[in-house]
């Protein structure tokens, strides 16, 4: 990665790690653009050159590295192993320590849900490039599972995240793992 390239990465680690240390701070509907951006020592029209809105900056956050992180456990998986259990154990591996405060945020907050779904067809395309490779499917059929997949793992993640309307975040008896083997495992038959 060049100069260039990596001051870009560096500014948006700066700019999402400023926009949810302010959200988790002052509540996401207190933080403005501007405080975004001076917090991370760019003007607010470099902050516009990165995220459309804070929510995605707040989202970003948190999901800024998921993708490559379960692209690379997925990628380290046993060739062997059922692509279904691959896929699992990717993405538990994100998500081995209990929720945490910012995670809550987001999955009580309408607004950033709706941007970390967004930020969640991120994943996509490499457990497409997993599916495609290990099953020789299409691209067609391997995007189309790998949403699936995707959408499976959001859901799992909100039943392992239970936020109650008091604001009150209840941790359920249940491991992100097995929420994970249970949602995706409803793929299962699509993965073989």
């Amino acid at each position: 990665m060049g100069l260039r390239e990596r001051k870009k990465t560096e500014t948006r680690a700066a700019l999402s790690a400023a926009a949810l240390r302010l959200a988790l701070a002052k509540g996401v509907d207190n933080v403005r653009v501007d405080e975004i951006a001076e917090a991370a020592n760019v003007s607010p029209r470099t902050y516009n050159n990165y995220f459309a809105s804070r929510e995605q900056a707040i989202v970003a956050g948190i999901t800024a590295t998921r993708a490559l992180q379960v692209s690379e456990a997925l990628r380290s998986r046993p060739a062997d192993e059922p692509l279904v259990d691959s896929i699992i154990a990717a993405f538990a591996e994100q998500y081995r320590e209990p929720p945490s405060e910012a995670l809550a945020l987001i999955t009580s907050t309408p607004s950033l849900r709706e941007a970390y779904l967004d930020s969640t067809s991120s994943m996509e395309p490499p457990i497409a490039e997993a599916i495609a490779t290990r099953l020789g499917c299409g691209e067609l059929g391997a995007t189309v599972l790998a949403a699936a997949v995707s959408a499976a793992a959001r859901i799992a993640v909100q039943r392992w995240v239970d936020v109650r309307p008091s604001g009150l975040v209840v941790v359920p008896s249940a491991s992100v793992e097995d929420h994970l083997r249970e949602a995706i495992g409803h793929l299962a038959p699509a993965l073989r």
